[in-house]
């Protein structure tokens, strides 16, 4: 007999074998219409799934508003337009179809070269299936079963892939909804009814089988899925807000920077204005540093593959590194990877006393991973970056103090950009992966650090198993910004691993005049450059506040006339320390407003024959308009205090909170 206890501690009990969908009929119509996917004893099952027997099991029915329920729609919405596509066109392979977190895609090799024109057509087709409200239903079949079917479909891919990637797996599950039937892990919402009318495809790109380069492309749909209708409108409002914002075209419009493929994909040229915000960021960021401790280092582009096979790095990063340069004696050199096993080599470079820590070296390195082409996007996804970089080296009495400090490091950064929305993700080890090094004792003593320090902050912290670095546990920075989109920045990383004996053997003569292992902690407030300033391209629209603009003020001149006194003016503001240009073309003023406004500019002062007899200036700020004249000395001060405080005061409106994709592959 089989013993049913609900969320309200209830029990039901059976002597014939049910599924969550019986229970959920058994308690009232009502739940067996808005029921769409279960948990069995915390695990998430398809509600026509059959449940054991016998003993006891914990159920929880989950409806539409449950927001579990919202991925597991999406990857049967990615079947639906799976089978549109499928029923439409001739000659169809399928690849691949995860959701992500704001959507869904799906890779197919076709003949038909898919565009946006085809979208619409799609979508009918997807709309005729959703409303035939066909059931999906799971299939087991074994692995020799699996293949043959996949063969009788005519789907290469799928049979590559369950004799490559699949080939410890002695049974395989596929799901059919009406004609269509595809090797998948599941879960499904029970039929494509449930799916409703708010779905939309988005875009089409290139892809490659099994994400390498060498095989053969593919073409990616994209597209997302909501259970109401309005959610949908909200979210495709987003997208256009951030298209508007998207910093690769803003980049280019503000001369921001630039990427030339004769230099190579991936790589940032820093155009002057850009490399203004960058440089006004490092300052900032070297005053933090000077204040709190740290000590300047720069360390090469290149080590050799000895050191970083010590560090772990290599070979268990090298999917993502450029290969090692080979030279004719045999040694051989990687393109850094990571800047922490440099700082190491720095602090071994003479014996350390206990007196002598915490020892904090920062660098503003520059790093290089061989990400692939179609994963690389403008400054946020690159193959060379510069990380704010900082490694401390403590006892492990240090470690809270020291990773609190980190922590409200970051805060600082943060709040002096106006990024006060984010939360802290704690990146644990998940206890099932064997990706981790080092003994678990010493995780569990890392792991309670760090979170002990995060509740004594009062730090708003989720844990989150598996997002652990290899070495550590560590705290990420999830920022959201203003039109809801979260981004994880800034990072703080313990590391017990990386000091120990097995590795770098990293010790400090202690009090009672033996050696001991330290404590490393790694950290960067803003991760990379080149994606922090991505995101602050898109967060601000371009429109950075005044301590950070490449352009603080520009002069425009009425007439002629007005020449000389305008470049007195720009000199006054220049020797306040402000980033100036003036505009004395013969153009009209309305035209020089106009120009100053497009291209951003925080504030305009605007000089004629009466200003320059009164000593002032008419400020024009880009956010209040016309605020009449000013004497200069005031209009200066006035600047000088805004930018002082690292005021923020550009505020746009949030819209419903979305995340950047990240695959949640539900595929095999």
């Amino acid at each position: 007999m089989l013993t049913v206890i609900l969320p309200d501690g209830s029990r039901k009990q059976f002597e014939n074998s049910v599924s969550p969908y019986d229970v959920a009929a058994g308690i009232g119509p009502g739940l067996a219409k808005a029921a769409v996917l279960a948990e069995v004893d915390g695990q998430q099952v398809d509600l026509h799934a059959p449940l054991p027997k016998n003993g006891e099991v914990r159920l929880r029915l989950l409806t539409k508003k449950d927001p579990k329920t919202l991925a597991v729609m999406r990857h049967s919405a990615a079947h639906v337009m799976a089978q549109a596509v499928m029923r439409l066109y001739d000659g169809v392979q399928l690849a691949f179809g995860p959701t992500t977190a704001t959507g869904f895609y799906y890779d197919f090799a076709l003949p038909h070269a898919l565009s946006e024109d085809d979208f619409p057509r799609i979508e009918a087709e997807m709309q005729k299936i959703v409303k035939a409200d066909e059931r999906f239903e799971r299939l087991e079949v074994s692995r020799d079963e699996a293949i043959k079917l996949c063969q009788e479909l005519g789907q290469e891919f799928k049979v590559e892939h369950i004799e490559t990637g699949l080939a410890d797996e002695k049974s395989l599950s596929f799901y059919r909804q009406g004609e269509f039937i595809d090797l998948c892990r599941g879960k499904h919402i029970p039929s494509t009814g449930h799916i409703g009318s708010a779905f939309k495809l988005l875009s089409v790109a290139g892809a490659y089988w099994k994400g390498d380069a060498s095989r053969q492309q593919l073409q990616r749909v994209y597209a997302t899925a909501f259970f109401d209708k309005k959610e949908l409108d909200a979210h495709l409002e987003q997208l256009a807000e951030a298209k508007r914002r998207d910093h690769r075209v803003l980049g280019k419009q503000l001369e921001l920077f630039t990427i030339s493929q004769t230099v190579g994909s991936g790589l940032i040229l820093w155009l002057p204005r850009g490399a203004i915000v960058r440089q006004t960021l490092e300052d900032y960021i070297k005053t933090q540093l000077r204040t709190r401790g740290y000590e300047a280092v720069y360390t090469p582009h290149i080590g050799r593959v000895e050191l970083y096979q010590i560090s772990g790095h290599f070979p268990y990063y090298s999917d993502s590194q450029f290969p090692p340069i080979e030279f004719k004696d045999g040694e051989r050199f990687l393109l850094k990877p990571m800047n922490c096993p440099h700082h190491i080599m720095i602090y071994q470079a003479k014996p350390r006393s206990y007196r002598d820590l915490p020892v904090r070296l920062a660098e503003f390195g520059t790093v290089y991973r061989f990400e692939q082409s179609g994963e690389l996007s403008g400054m946020t996804r690159v193959r060379g970056f510069t990380q704010d970089d900082a490694h401390i080296f403590c006892t492990e009495e240090q470690v809270a103090g020291e990773f609190r400090n980190c922590l409200e490091m970051t805060q600082t950064v943060l709040a002096a950009l106006g990024m006060n929305d984010y939360r802290v993700r704690l990146g644990f080890r998940d206890p099932n992966s064997d990706k981790y090094v080092g003994d678990n004792s010493v995780w569990d003593r890392a792991e309670a650090a760090i979170k002990s320090v995060c509740e004594s902050m009062n730090l708003p912290a989720t844990i989150e198993l598996g997002e652990a670095a290899f070495y550590g546990p560590k705290a990420d920075f999830v920022i959201t910004d203003c039109i809801g989109r979260e981004w994880q920045l800034g990072t703080v990383q313990l590391d017990y691993n990386l000091p120990s004996k097995q590795r770098f053997g990293l010790e400090y003569i202690g009090a009672d005049n033996h050696p001991h292992q330290l404590v490393m902690i790694h950290r960067a407030p803003l991760g990379s450059l080149e994606r922090f300033i991505g995101v602050l391209i898109e967060h601000f629209a371009g429109a950075f506040p005044l301590w950070l603009a490449p352009e603080q003020v520009r002069v425009l001149t009425v007439s002629e006339k007005s020449d000389a006194y305008g470049r007195e003016v720009e000199q006054r503001l220049a020797a306040a320390g402000l980033r100036v240009t003036g505009d004395y073309r013969g153009a009209k003023l309305n035209a020089k407003i106009r120009d100053g406004q497009v291209q951003l500019i925080p504030y305009m002062f605007v000089v004629g024959e009466k200003d320059r007899e009164n000593g002032t200036v008419s400020v024009r700020d880009r956010l209040d308009g016309d605020l009449g004249p000013m004497p200069l000395d005031a209009a200066i001060a006035k600047l000088r205090a805004e930018i002082d405080a690292k005021t923020v005061r550009q505020v746009a409106a949030r819209q419903p909170a979305a995340q950047p994709d990240r695959n949640t592959q539900n595929e095999y």
